[in-house]
């Protein structure tokens, strides 16, 4: 009920206009930045994302119109492709919504919803973070500009013309984050909102005219979704009964010799691999079973396991060989596969990293004393804006191997818990910084002597 609740809305949502507002709106906010079209790409992916829950049908739905504008504008074919996938594949990991299987997560655990979406938040946003800090750092490098006036939708107009669509979103929030009614509880009723407000516009109550073909769809989504649970209950069923996920959660136990960062590494491998070629509920759904009671069994939390598994098996759509969202999106963009989906896991790095750091700092998840979860979230903007400098590799110019590589080791002292990490990490990082600032006015003032 849950699952139908939320895809119904969602393709209500679509179905009657809230898809075109969306993209203006991604347009409207960053058309006119640096690698805007990037920037727009990755803003309307994750707004639709987080509402389909579907990473390779939002590569399909948005890509065919944010990969031709990134191409268009400078960026090249591989990188516009992997811009969309790891944004689409974002959309799983991001609140409200994050697809059906944070929804089960939720049930499997015992748990609201809520709970699970607010721990979800701040990992998502140092996911996204990561994306636009190299999105544009790739701009600042090919010298890229912003879409000119004519091409970018008025904020005023988008507004003006889209409210309608943000009112039923607002009544979902609120229906799940002040009211804590039940999911499907607060999936029909910002439905509800929808169809009154659409109805009170003529200009978009036409719409409604597709009503059947956005039922249909509904159904469709719903089979498909249907025979997914299906399919998954039968392979828990067969591994609860056989043994075989006790079998496995004791040879991933073994070979952690009770070092949790080493059993952590190989569940994360466990999961990318089980997850390959599986939609995201199914993949959470085994993992669940098979793998997350390993690290349980270390004492780690049930959320903080449950969470690690479900993002690594949703980063299985950006991991090769069975990279589904890379190929989508480099069949779009008419790129090589490999390297689409290798500048995908360089933009994506931030999900390959952050489930290691919650693990030891739970207050990424906005677990524990409101000073851990301050300082927790601090460490993490700072550490992964540093990786993903040394990743992209320019600062105002392009950056040295060794500056690279002292910026990683940077970003990652400062994710490691402890103070002495964050005092290191931090004096690394502007210590970098300053030096990467002064070469590059000094170069520059050579320049200018030179000229002169």
């Amino acid at each position: 009920m849950i699952v139908f609740s939320f895809i119904l809305f969602g393709h209500f949502l679509f179905g009657t206009g809230g898809a075109s507002f969306l993209i203006n709106l991604a347009q409207a906010l960053m058309g006119r930045f640096r690698g805007g079209a990037a920037k727009i790409c990755i803003v309307a992916s994750t707004l639709m994302g987080t509402l389909s829950g579907s990473a390779v049908g939002n590569v399909a739905a948005v890509g065919v119109l944010t990969i031709p504008m990134m191409k268009r504008v400078g960026y090249p074919a591989h990188f516009a492709g992997g811009v969309e996938a790891v944004s689409s594949t974002g959309g799983c990991i991001m609140p409200p919504i994050m697809g059906a299987a944070a929804f089960i997560m939720a049930q499997f655990l015992g748990i609201p919803y809520a709970t699970v979406a607010l721990a979800a938040l701040v990992p998502a946003l140092l996911y996204y973070i990561s994306i636009f800090i190299q999105v544009d750092l790739r701009a600042a490098k090919i010298g890229l500009k912003g879409m000119s006036k004519e091409e970018v939708p008025s904020l005023t107009k988008t507004l003006k013309d889209g409210w309608i669509y943000i009112i039923p979103v607002l009544v979902l929030l609120f229906c799940l984050f002040a009211l804590f009614l039940r999911e499907s509880v607060a999936a029909l009723y910002s439905l509800a909102a929808l169809l009154l407000v659409v109805l009170c516009r003529k200009d978009v109550r036409k719409q409604l005219k597709n009503s059947l073909n956005i039922l249909e769809e509904t159904t469709q989504g719903m089979l498909e979704v249907t025979v997914i649970c299906a399919a998954a209950g039968l392979v828990v069923g067969v591994i609860t009964y056989t043994g075989l996920g006790l079998s496995l959660c004791r040879v991933l136990t073994d070979f952690g010799g009770g070092n949790l960062l080493l059993l952590a590494i190989l569940t994360a491998l466990a999961s990318i691999v089980l997850g390959m070629g599986m939609p995201v509920t199914a993949s959470y759904l085994l993992l669940a079973v098979l793998v997350a009671p390993a690290m349980e069994q270390l004492g780690v939390p049930a959320l903080l396991a449950h969470m690690f598994v479900f993002y690594y098996g949703t980063l299985s759509f950006l991991t090769p060989p069975v990279c589904l969202a890379a190929y989508a999106a480099a069949s779009i963009a008419n790129a090589p596969m490999m390297p689409t989906a290798w500048q995908a896991i360089k933009l994506g790095i931030a999900a390959y990293i952050v489930p290691f750091i919650f693990l030891f700092k739970p207050g990424l998840l906005l677990i524990g004393s409101t000073g851990d979860v301050v300082l927790s979230i601090l460490d993490g903007v700072l550490g992964i804006a540093a990786v993903a400098i040394g990743v992209e590799g320019h600062l105002r110019r392009d950056l040295s191997m060794l500056e690279r590589a002292l910026f990683i080791i940077a970003g990652i002292i400062l994710l490691i818990p402890g103070w002495w990490s964050r005092i290191v990490g931090f004096g690394l990082f502007v210590l970098i910084t300053v030096f990467v600032y002064r070469v590059g006015l000094a170069n520059k003032q050579k320049e200018v002597v030179k000229i002169s």
